[in-house]
């Protein structure tokens, strides 16, 4: 791949080892979501500068992509390496209305989509050349079950390659370009491995890869969604999908995934890694380029 420019927002490592345990605590210490903050979204990563607060929404802007999150997001902020609970303008101390009562009510809180982002009202949008690629037909269901809101907002499509082999000839007829980005999510991207030797040789700068330690996306979905507590250890050589159904007692690998995907309701029922990935793309397909 080639290098890209230097990020002024790096990876919040701090961050994203906090998205990995959302665990009970004391709370939070309040932090008043001021503009110009720079805060980092826990379970996604994504670190930026807070634009504004409206509608119990904080919109965060890193280079040229902006996002929404909730303000009380569950998962929380980071900010300078400290956990925060971000609140509107004014409200970091709760105090109470100018006539001594109680406090004002807080208002409702937005709808939120299952990536976690805030839900607009908007209209049908053409969709843009810049694609997002995915391997198979499993990673494109749980893609569109959780950023399918997201990437109908910005235009963009999801194709499947059915298989990490077809990457090259894709991109050949593709022909990314200014406008014309990609970005490829891969499984059991790691060093040594046959998806990571297939990748390799990209160096489009229109081209981002980013994937998965995880041998199929099935495993990137966090156990405790599907009601057990750690993935069964396949052993090596043996279908990974089948050596599952045996082990959980479902011959049937359609039924599994029905059952499975049915168990992610949004964003936190999918591993970090997953996640980061994701969003990764979305915003290299989505960003302006120079």
């Amino acid at each position: 791949m080639s290098p890209r420019p230097a990020d002024p927002y790096p990876r919040d490592v701090l961050a994203e080892d906090e998205a990995r345990r959302v665990a009970a605590r004391r709370p939070a210490p309040p932090l008043e979501a001021r503009r110009g903050l720079v805060v980092t979204h826990r379970l996604t990563g994504f670190r930026g500068r807070i634009l504004r607060v409206e509608a119990g929404a904080v919109e965060l802007e890193r280079g040229d992509t902006i996002r929404l999150f909730r303000l009380d997001d569950p998962t929380g902020y980071v900010h300078e390496g400290r956990p925060v609970r971000l609140v509107p303008p004014g409200h970091a101390t709760g105090r109470a209305g100018a006539a001594g009562g109680a406090p004002a009510p807080a208002p409702a809180p937005p709808r939120t989509t299952a990536s976690g982002s805030v839900a607009v009202r908007h209209e049908a949008r053409v969709a843009k050349a810049s694609r997002l690629l995915v391997e198979g037909v499993h990673d494109a269901e749980l893609v569109e079950q959780v950023w399918g809101d997201d990437l109908r907002y910005e235009g963009v499509v999801v194709e499947r390659l059915d298989g990490i082999d077809h990457l090259e000839a894709w991109l050949a007829s593709f022909r990314p370009g200014a406008g014309r980005r990609v970005g490829v999510l891969v499984d059991h991207l790691v060093p040594g491995s046959k998806e990571a030797r297939l990748v390799a040789g990209i160096r489009s700068p229109h081209v981002l890869v980013t994937g998965t330690p995880y041998v199929d996306v099935w495993q990137a979905v966090r156990p405790r969604a599907l009601g057990i507590e750690r993935w069964p250890e396949i052993p090596k050589g043996r279908d990974w999908k089948q050596g599952i159904c045996a082990a959980l007692g479902e011959p049937d690998p359609a039924v599994l995934w029905r059952r499975l995907k049915a168990s992610v309701r949004s964003y936190a029922d999918l591993e970090p890694a997953l996640v980061g990935a994701v969003e990764q793309l979305i915003d290299f397909v989505t960003a302006a380029e120079a």
